[in-house]
């Protein structure tokens, strides 16, 4: 009788947390017109009509445009961050060097502060170097480690692997980063898969500092091109905008389908000895 409640308490919960997913796939058939007007979760008048209006875009540009740009920036981050998260993180599990311990708590201290906090500083820094309107600052700190995260789940993942392989390859003449690149590495694909599944989702999402940073049509990115539907001083297109919102979701959705197995793996080993 408790698995019966229980998987009845499960199902509930599905069906909660599903159906806003459920009428945004149902919304993006219907008409601008019968959004606002019919309230059930079918179409009345299924059309497809969104999807054509949508990716022509709702300025100057395409959707197309928004959809390459993000798939540009989200990838580069997630270069950027495998590679400078695991360097970072592989120093400060692995190498001896002054003020190593001091350097890693300031590292965790960073997850305490803010995004929103850095948004100006940062801004002033990019101005001055002539990056705005370019997607340079986001993509460039991604390659000097800027996740304390990302750090801190690799450092995790690394404490444990046992020392004695590193000990082994200094003992047959491997430097630091022949020993990172040839052991560390291959052993750390979980929490790599992480940094990479994690940090593409998010970037995907950005909507802040892509709104902040780009000011050309031809450079926004999929969250800003949306915010493209909406109009305060005219009609909204919310069919499209809904239609291009699913397509948005498409690469999310898969990624995930695709990369589950390594995603719970990452998290599930990391920090266990």
């Amino acid at each position: 009788m408790k698995d019966r409640l229980a998987h009845v308490a499960i199902a509930g919960t599905l069906v909660v947390m599903l159906y806003p997913l459920a009428w945004m796939v149902m919304t993006a058939f219907k008409s601008t017109t019968e959004i606002a007007q019919n309230v059930s979760l079918l179409p009345a008048d299924p059309t497809f009509d969104n999807f054509v209006q949508g990716w022509d875009g709702a300025g100057v540009e395409s959707f197309g445009t928004y959809l390459r740009n993000s798939t540009v920036i989200a990838l580069l981050a997630v270069a950027g961050n495998v590679i400078s998260c695991s360097l970072a993180a592989y120093a400060f599990a692995r190498l001896s060097f002054r003020g190593r311990t001091v350097c890693f708590a300031l590292t965790i201290g960073m997850l305490l502060l803010p995004k929103d906090v850095l948004l100006i500083p940062q801004y002033s820094i990019f101005h001055a170097l002539g990056w705005v309107d370019s997607p340079l600052p986001l993509i460039v700190p991604y390659f000097l480690a800027m996740d304390a995260f990302f750090v801190f789940l690799n450092v995790q993942f690394l404490r444990g692997l046992p020392r004695e392989l590193d000990e082994a390859a200094a003992v047959d003449g491997c430097g630091p980063f022949r020993r990172y690149w040839h052991i560390t590495l291959p052993l750390i694909k979980p929490a790599l898969a992480t940094t990479a599944i994690f940090t593409f989702i998010w970037t995907w999402n950005d909507y802040l500092p892509q709104l902040i940073y780009l000011n050309s049509a031809e450079k926004f990115t999929l969250p800003v091109g949306l915010r493209m539907f909406l109009d305060a001083t005219a009609g909204s297109d919310l069919g499209p905008m809904t239609a291009m919102s699913l397509v948005s979701l498409l690469p999310l959705f898969l990624l995930f389908m695709f990369f589950q197995r390594r995603l719970v793996q990452g998290i599930a080993t990391t920090g266990l000895k």
